[in-house]
């Protein structure tokens, strides 16, 4: 009797998990009918877009996925990409109140009009676990405030993966400009941002944190890792200047006040107008690359509130001006800001009043301790060279270990405990050449 019992279940389970899988299909559609097709989505639904000219936007309004079974707009993972051309006064995909969502394999041709890419819209709307990957985004550089990815309502739990961004106004903008809209939660990695008018990527402070059914209370962190931004051509100058990239501070108390940044892994490279990195709030800034031929490396300091918990290690920074500068505002004295075992060449290495276990010299030093640190991009290597300079006593990494994968270098490769900067070892470079192309 058990055993007929024990049968039943299993048959009706796998009867329920089949009814689940012919629920979910996959959906071709056209330049002609996805439209159509679009508003139908179900969970688990694959809205698969043919290859074509697209003229109509990709409206993401009040779709909804599942956790297990989010709905999926892509073109085709080989081959040519579809190709969303813009339209004036509507932004190419735009997303209001959906959640669940995966967009990828798209290719969105701006035309030089003043709209975005992608934009999440709607002040008194939302959008949570919406991840966009692959999409290759060229010609929103018509001024400033066009911008290649936007959110303009809250947004959590975003997934911003392997895009390439060329030339726009803005490379990618997150909250806000009055600290409404916050960004909560988020991954960005493994993106390329390239030749912004101004910032790469800018994540906006935050008021208050909203009450929304769903939205992360409790502290959470928004990792920015692998990424590759570069300022070479096309800043704004004078008062329009922007770093490659800003982050804002966290709301100052109650909910989401205790969240963190994460920014590691990152090659940052050339701005000939300002830093390459400026940030506030709570942040760890880890493990990454600094390469720029005027100006400074990276500016922690005020700019809508003060730097709150800091800590800068194991970067590589070459610069001719200050490497690192924490400038910490009335109030941040009761914070940690803490400058540890990072390499950096510059005029001024270090401007903070806590440091230690970091190897600096003046900007033309780096090439007598790095591989070929002055030579053109694909050839650039800032990996050590064999050197009692970058190998001295063992790095104290007690306030290290709270971070995600604080042991692991730039390559991804497990650092030796003596190693200061953004690789954990010396002589020949096993991994990736900096260069303008996403890190892989």
């Amino acid at each position: 009797m058990p055993c007929i019992f024990l049968r039943h279940i299993v048959f009706l389970l796998l009867l329920l998990c089949s009814s689940i899988l012919q629920a979910a299909s996959i959906i071709k559609a056209d330049a002609d009918n996805y439209r159509a097709l679009l508003s139908q989505l179900e969970p688990g639904d694959t809205l698969l877009l043919q290859p074509g000219v697209y003229k109509k936007g990709l409206p993401v309004h009040r779709l909804h996925g599942d956790e297990d079974q989010p709905i999926i707009i892509t073109g085709p993972s080989n081959g040519p990409l579809p190709v969303f051309v813009a339209s004036p006064r509507n932004n190419t995909i735009s997303i209001i109140n959906a959640s669940y969502i995966v967009i990828r394999n798209l290719e969105l041709e701006g035309q030089g009009m003043a709209v975005d890419g992608v934009k999440c819209e709607g002040h008194a709307d939302w959008a949570h676990h919406i991840t966009l990957e692959n999409l290759v985004i060229k010609g929103h550089g018509n001024n400033q405030q066009t911008v290649g990815i936007s959110t303009k309502c809250p947004a959590w739990n975003w997934v911003i993966r392997s895009n390439t961004i060329w030339g726009a106004g803005t490379g990618i903008y997150l909250g806000n400009s009055d600290g409404t809209a916050p960004f909560v939660a988020g991954l960005i990695e493994h993106n390329l941002v390239v030749d912004t008018i101004g910032y790469n990527l800018q994540i906006k402070h935050q008021n208050a944190r909203p009450e929304i059914l769903g939205i992360p209370l409790d502290p959470s962190v928004t990792i920015i890792r692998h990424n590759v931004f570069s300022k070479e051509k096309g800043a704004a100058t004078g008062p329009f200047a922007r770093p490659n990239v800003l982050v804002g501070h966290w709301p100052v108390i109650g909910n989401g006040s205790k969240d963190n940044y994460e920014i590691y892994g990152n090659f940052f490279y050339q701005n000939p107008t300002e830093s390459l990195f400026q940030g506030e709030g709570n942040l760890a800034l880890y493990n990454n690359l600094f390469v720029s031929g005027l100006g400074d490396a990276i500016r922690i300091q005020p700019h809508n509130d003060i730097p709150r918990t800091v800590h800068v290690f194991y970067n590589t920074v070459i610069t001719p001006e200050i490497g690192v500068s924490i400038i910490s505002g009335q109030g941040s004295e009761n914070f940690i800001q803490h400058v540890s075992a990072n390499v950096i060449f510059a005029s001024k290495p270090v401007v903070a009043n806590s440091q230690e276990s970091n190897s600096i010299g003046k900007r033309d030093d780096a090439a007598d301790y790095l591989v070929n640190p002055f030579a053109p991009l694909g050839v650039m290597d800032l990996y050590p060279k064999v050197s009692n300079f970058l190998k001295s006593r063992l790095v104290d990494t007690t306030s290290f270990r709270v971070f995600k994968d604080w042991d692991m270098d730039f390559n991804k490769r497990k650092r030796n405990e003596h190693a200061r900067g953004a690789y954990g070892g010396e002589g020949v470079n096993p991994g990736w050449i900096p260069q303008i192309e996403r890190k892989p």
